[in-house]
């Protein structure tokens, strides 16, 4: 009973961003995000055959319980008025057809307001049995990595086709840490994606030593204050001089596992009596062969 979360936003953006531009509906509306999510969910449904199935969205892509916690926190995605950063004008429009599509297909999408999507995504990995199939470009997901309960990542970072399967081997392969610690390590090294700058001057040699030898934050500072030997005097001067952005590190870095969700069917789509409704839409917006790839997928 595999449930399979999708990180909706990671996969329009790589999809419009791997797809030629001159994909277009007869009216000339860009298509190539559609048609490229599409393809996508075709292809990872047909892999993983899953059993459940979300599409996940930002209810807030910065919400404000972490921007009151660090303001900076993706603030180097904002325009130079405060304003977000705006999506390509090519996509923007593509964006409301696609949730209309999965709609038609009746594929659960949910997004909560005041959380992002990998927040919603994590309290589904916490509430819901596994087996479980995170889909992101985001490594912010692999803290959800458990080999026990069977969550891993489905990691897009070089594509479908050579996409990575996270396991905790795989995070303490990569990362030379016990694979659970993640979070801690991404702390201390910091994400600078998402304005997250770790603690000053440590890097990710040092946040692989730390997650190495602490199970959390505390530890971590207690250590350096007792002059815990794994640790050289200046990486304690280091851990100390960060208490601050430590205290609030663990709220901003770590995904929220207890979002409000929505009460939501998440089995797979049954196929409907007729198709019809989809075909038109098809036509419609020029969608061709990826929509049947994706009724094909479904296997209706």
């Amino acid at each position: 009973m595999t449930l399979m979360l999708l990180d909706s936003a990671s996969l329009w953006y790589r999809a419009y961003y791997g797809m030629p531009d001159t994909l277009q509906a007869p009216d000339g509306t860009p298509v190539n995000a559609i048609r490229g999510y599409l393809d996508m969910t075709a292809r990872l449904v047909s892999i993983y055959k899953p059993n459940r199935l979300v599409a996940c969205l930002d209810g807030d892509w910065r919400p404000m319980w972490r921007v009151e916690l660090f303001p900076e926190y993706k603030a180097n995605r904002l325009e130079e008025d405060g304003d977000e950063e705006e999506e390509p004008d090519t996509l923007t429009p593509q964006i409301p057809i696609l949730l209309d599509l999965l709609d038609l297909f009746g594929i659960p999408v949910v997004g909560v307001d005041d959380f992002e999507a990998d927040d919603v995504m994590a309290t589904y990995a916490e509430i819901e049995k596994g087996p479980i199939r995170i889909v992101t470009g985001d490594r912010d997901l692999f803290q959800m990595v458990d080999d026990k309960r069977d969550i891993k990542v489905v990691y897009l970072a070089k594509g479908i086709s050579q996409h990575d399967l996270v396991d905790l081997k795989y995070v303490s392969e990569k990362y030379q840490i016990p694979g659970e610690r993640y979070a801690l390590f991404a702390m201390f090294r910091g994400d600078p994606s998402d304005g997250l700058p770790g603690v000053r001057g440590i890097g990710e040699k040092g946040a692989a030593l730390i997650a190495n030898n602490f199970a959390n934050v505390d530890d971590a500072l207690a250590g350096a204050h007792a002059n815990h030997e794994a640790l050289t005097p200046a990486l304690a001067k280091k851990i100390i001089a960060g208490s601050d952005y430590l205290k609030i590190a663990p709220t901003v870095v770590q995904v929220a596992r207890n979002v409000p969700l929505p009460k939501t069917d998440l089995s797979m789509p049954q196929s409907p009596a007729d198709l019809s409704a989809i075909y038109q839409f098809k036509e419609r917006y020029g969608l061709g062969a990826s929509v049947d790839r994706l009724i094909s997928a479904l296997g209706w």
